[in-house]
């Protein structure tokens, strides 16, 4: 089975114990809420959908977004990616990582101290590669 691999300089640190999973973080500039899920197809992360609490600086919604009362949610148009990165730095929060009902910040997951900058990416990976 593929999950998720967190690869940091080049070493896996953990792995997600699911292929489906969501990335959250807290927009810089809006402060609002915003999602990603995801799931692992043909060795590739598919997004399954996007959702953001508001619009403002660099947060347009898709076509076809739905209002819930609470924010936005629809299925981003883009092709399936190789890996994603995400950069931690102690400029902005960090980035909260769910997948089989575990919720754990980006930082915990990698293993990555508070206060340094350190580039995260997500490669599909066999379940066996955990730690």
């Amino acid at each position: 089975m593929l999950v998720a691999c967190l690869v940091v300089a080049g070493v896996v640190r953990a792995t997600l114990p699911s292929a489906d999973f969501s990335v959250e973080w807290m927009h810089s500039i809006e402060h609002t809420q915003w999602r990603e899920d995801y799931a692992i197809r043909d060795g590739r992360f598919e997004i399954e959908r996007a959702r953001i609490e508001g619009m403002g600086a660099g947060m347009d919604t898709g076509e076809g977004a739905v209002f819930d009362g609470s924010g936005w949610t629809w299925k981003p148009a883009i092709a399936p990616l190789e890996e994603i990165r995400l950069t931690l730095s102690p400029y902005t929060a960090d980035y909260r990582l769910c997948a089989a009902g575990q919720c754990r910040s980006l930082r915990e997951w990698a293993g990555q101290p508070e206060g340094g900058t350190a580039v995260v990416t997500l490669r599909p990976c066999q379940a066996s590669a955990t730690r």
